[in-house]
Parts: structure tokens; sequence; C-alpha cells
């Protein structure tokens, strides 16, 4: 199955494709990072995520997609903008017609890590390792979009040994 993870983020979103492979091994695909340009409104920056996102899915064409929900933010307006970027890629998604998993960024660290906490250093280790990669994934949007496409497979696998349903 071929799983596509997404960070979302206004100015960023970072994006990680990954097959399981045989034996349950999972291999990168892809992944990096959607950049929108800093001073354009932000229908603009909406925009451009959702077409490079519905690009990315055409040209990978994935089975099942997630994406980080959003946590507490200090700032409500960066809150507000990064949930306006999350929902034009749940938007996507839904378009596609992929099944779509959500996950809290210490559900994703939990999975990738071991560890609620683990520190974004961490996280790209683990994924190198879990990836089998030569090197650290980066920028860290990729690196972290790479753990949610992780953190998705292992919540499946899971669900299918013991029949459970979240």
């Amino acid at each position: 199955m071929r799983i596509l993870g997404i960070d979302p983020g206004t100015a960023t979103t970072g994006y990680g494709v990954v097959e399981d492979g045989s034996g349950g091994e999972l291999a990168t695909v892809s992944y990096g990072t959607i950049l929108t340009p800093a001073g354009i409104p932000l229908e603009k920056r909406l925009l451009t995520i959702f077409e490079e996102l519905n690009k990315i899915i055409r040209l990978h064409q994935p089975q099942a997609a997630a994406v980080e929900k959003l946590f507490f933010y200090k700032n409500v307006t960066t809150a507000m903008s990064v949930g306006q970027a999350r929902g034009v890629v749940v938007l996507c998604f839904a378009q596609a017609g992929l099944s779509i998993g959500e996950y809290t960024p210490l559900e994703v660290k939990q999975a990738v890590t071991g560890y609620g906490n683990a520190e974004k250093k961490q996280v790209q280790e683990m994924v190198k390792i879990l990836l089998n990669m030569d090197m650290l994934p980066k920028p860290d949007d990729a690196a972290d979009a790479l753990a949610v496409a992780i953190c998705h497979h292992h919540h499946q696998r899971y669900t299918q040994l013991t029949g459970e349903i979240r």
C-alpha cells in the first residue's frame, strides 16, 4: 500500500510518500515540501498548496493518506492559517477518494520513536532508520510528513491485526 503523509503549513507543507514492501517493510517513494512565497495573499498560498498537492497525488497515486492534526498554538493567527492549509489538504484527499488518517504530533512521535515527546532530530533519525535511508530526510517538514505516513502505516497494520477501528 502506498501512503501519502502531510505536515500542513501555509508557508511550508511537507509531504512524504511511503510504500509497504515485501514483509511489511516500508520504502521511501518521494518526499519534499510545497513552498508558498511570503507576502502573497493567503488565498493564493492555499491555491498553491491545493494545486501542488493534487499534482503529487496524481503522480504517486497513493491508496491512503494521513495528515497531522492541529495542536494548541500560542499564536491564534498561526493556528488559524495552519487550520486553513489543513482543510485544503483534507479536501484534496477527499477529492481523490483517499481514506484519511489524522494523528496528533504526540501520536506520530510515539509511533516513530516510541516516545511522544521526542525531539525533531530523534524523529528524523528514526524515519531514516525505519525507511532504510542513506541520509536524514530534510527539511524537517518533509521528515515530519514521512513520520505521519509511517504512523498511518503502523495504525493500519495494528487495525488489521486486531480488528479494532479507531
